[in-house]
């Protein structure tokens, strides 16, 4: 049976729990659709802006402030690529922690399922 996911953090947590199914709905799936669907070498340029990000945003106060306007500027490489899926993918990085589990959705999982309500990805 698949963890069913319509949250960052829901997500975030189904991946470090290295869960064998996860099923995605609402619109988080398109944004995960548009990182499994990076090539390898746009992923590079992307992961390196995705981590400064999520890195000032996880390190800005409640408030916002400074850190994370910063983190929203050095997304914009990534944006060139991901485009509106660098909200979700940055969502996802500070739920998790960091940009460990994008990569990880990208090398252990792959899609066995979609329609236009929700993915399944399988752990490989």
């Amino acid at each position: 049976m698949a963890r069913v996911c319509r949250t960052a953090k829901e997500f975030a947590e189904a991946v470090k729990d290295n869960e064998e199914y996860i099923t995605i709905e609402g619109d988080l799936k398109n944004g995960v659709l548009r990182i499994k669907a990076t090539g390898k070498i746009a992923w590079g340029v992307c992961v390196a802006s995705l981590a400064v990000a999520i890195t000032a945003i996880a390190v800005s106060p409640v408030g916002g402030g400074a850190p994370a306007g910063a983190g929203l500027v050095m997304a914009a490489p990534a944006a060139a690529t991901l485009g509106a899926a660098v909200v979700p993918a940055v969502t996802i990085g500070v739920c998790a922690g960091g940009v460990g589990v994008l990569n990880t959705l990208r090398d252990k999982y792959k899609i066995i399922e979609k329609n236009d309500k929700y993915i399944t990805l399988k752990r490989k």
